[in-house]
């Protein structure tokens, strides 16, 4: 699979664009030139099917005419990755932004956002784009093949995951059509996609944990769905209204008991386990035993401002050192060092409760955090923003350095400009927490034996501190979504899910609702507003409460 998407040809199906101007034709897919060959190739449109969580075009960021299949906006502001971040991560005690000249960073810094918000409006479209290359597919070609149209039926169903997720209630479809696309509740989303998953699971390939090498890397295969699941169930009384926990700690197991491990390699040239699961040769290190589905990356053939060179550049400038060399930077060309995202403080207290984290490199901070998950830089820092002004300014707040673009073997990177660091979407650890939270919820909000087992074990692997004696309280275990796996965006998920985010006055951080000490918001805002462009032509959508 890699092989395919990183060498794709420009077919006239890769070139579907989008109107952002209509939901009626949010879902009408035509050739941006009408003149070009529309014979489609079946292997091409599949590909795409997954390309489209990677890439944002084909053309590459450099093209004159913009890299983007959606029409009207550029690729940067519609990549999955960078969205996904965006909006899960900005919005949260995680990060925060210094481009605050840039429409629509404000906005999610301080949880300000509404139906016009652009990089919403980029994120919603990128996912209706992929439902409308999964419906085509399965139009022509769903019978061909009855495991990649499991598969691509598994693709759409992720797709509808996160606009259920992120906007709530929302148009839906299963073709292509001109057809106005009816509005379901998040309730009957929730049901269409556990329906999908249970459905496909049998047809899908069985788990097996592959490196770049397989030609099957990338594809889903039964533990994607096992996971997938158990993150819908997780979250079922936020999506529904009932707690699915059995079911959660139920599917969670199945992806413990797979092929597919936690990472707990040997550190290589100073790189710890954790910090190879974030490398440019992270598909091939090893660390990929952890990756259950993986968004990959090349810096030759999969350029794009929208995926993970986005969380290595917007995350370091020339003076962050990360690799043990003393090396500076993320390892691509000194202008890619945007310095614009770092850490709220609330992020580096979860590693420092005392609030004593230390002013040293990120080579050497999770050394004196005693846990190898604890990759910030300090240097010349201050740990946070006591100023609105100070928003705008790199340093104030701790750099974060877990992404990059070194490769553990010493090995020199694909290309400098763009990275070769795969994005792991889901990966095994997720499986861990969750078993641990569910049946936690299930046993007076405290982990069980097993659940505790579970989380020691991330501890351990990080070479942090197991806990011998005693539970993890839900407290803690939020804390350990935290720790684990910080700006890779699902934040914004969690403290809902643990009633922390919109609504409650109990849990603030700095600049939550656009104030130094955080201020309660509605919890309206813990759904997105569906784009205003969308609700204006199509009779049959609602604009989500608060908007």
């Amino acid at each position: 699979m890699k092989q395919y998407i990183k060498k794709l040809a420009p077919v006239a199906a890769l070139l579907l664009t989008l109107s952002i101007t209509s939901c009626v034709k949010d879902l009408d897919v035509t050739p941006i030139d009408p003149n070009l060959q529309t014979e489609i190739n079946p292997n091409h449109l599949f590909n795409k099917c997954y390309a489209n969580f990677a890439l944002a075009g084909i053309k590459g960021p450099d093209d004159p005419s913009g890299d983007c299949d959606i029409d009207g906006l550029d690729g940067g502001t519609t990549g999955f990755i960078r969205q996904l971040f965006n909006s899960n991560e900005l919005t949260t005690d995680e990060a925060i932004c210094n481009w605050t000249n840039d429409e629509g960073i404000p906005e999610f810094n301080f949880n300000s956002y509404g139906g016009s918000h652009p990089m919403l409006k980029g994120f919603y479209y990128r996912l209706y784009f992929g439902v409308t290359i999964c419906n085509d597919y399965l139009a022509k070609y769903g019978e061909v093949d009855k495991q990649k149209a499991a598969e691509v039926r598994f693709v759409r169903a992720l797709n509808y995951y996160f606009l259920m997720d992120a906007f709530g209630n929302i148009p839906f479809t299963e073709k292509v059509s001109l057809d106005l696309a009816p509005q379901r509740s998040r309730k009957e989303m929730y049901d269409y996609i556990e329906k999908e998953l249970l459905e496909v699971e049998p047809m899908l390939m069985e788990p097996k944990a592959k490196t770049s090498a397989d030609p099957n890397y990338g594809r889903a295969d039964k533990a994607a769905a096992w996971l997938l699941l158990s993150r819908l169930y997780l979250n079922a009384q936020v999506y529904t209204g009932t707690p699915q926990w059995e079911k959660a700690a139920k599917y969670a197991k199945m992806v413990i008991d797979s092929p597919y491990k936690l990472y707990t390699g040997a550190t290589k040239n100073g790189w710890t386990a954790y910090q190879q699961l974030f490398m440019g040769d992270n598909g091939e290190n090893g660390s990929s035993v952890e990756a259950i589905l993986p968004l990959f990356q090349d810096g030759k053939k999969t350029a794009s401002y929208g995926t993970t060179v986005f969380l290595i550049n917007a995350c370091y400038d020339k003076n962050v050192i990360i690799s043990p060399d003393g090396k500076a930077g993320g390892n691509l060309y000194d202008n890619a060092n945007w310095a614009g995202v770092r850490a709220r403080k609330n992020l580096i207290d979860k590693f420092f409760p005392m609030g004593n984290a230390p002013h040293v490199t990120g080579a050497e901070m999770y050394k004196e955090a005693k846990d190898d998950r604890a990759l910030f830089d300090g240097v010349d820092r201050t740990i946070g923003q006591e100023k609105s002004t100070e928003i705008g300014s790199f340093t104030k707040g701790y750099a974060v350095a877990k992404f990059n673009n070194f490769h553990s073997d010493g090995s020199s990177a694909t290309d400098l400009r763009f990275g070769d660091t795969d994005f792991f979407l889901f990966r095994a650890a997720e499986a861990y927490l969750t078993y641990a939270e569910a049946t936690a919820r299930l046993n007076g909000n405290e982990t069980t034996a097993e659940g505790t087992n579970y989380i020691n074990q991330l501890q351990l692997r990080a070479h942090a501190q197991a806990r011998t004696n005693g539970a993890y309280s839900l407290d803690d275990i939020l804390n350990e979504w935290s720790k684990e796996f910080y700006f890779e965006g699902r934040r914004r998920v969690d403290l809902i899910r643990f009633n922390k985010f919109g609504g409650n006055a109990n849990y603030n951080w700095a600049w939550k609702g656009g104030e130094r000490n955080g201020r309660n918001f509605a919890a309206t805002r813990n759904i997105f507003a569906i784009p205003t462009s969308d609700v204006v032509v199509n009779p049959n959508l609602k604009q989500n409460p608060g908007y």
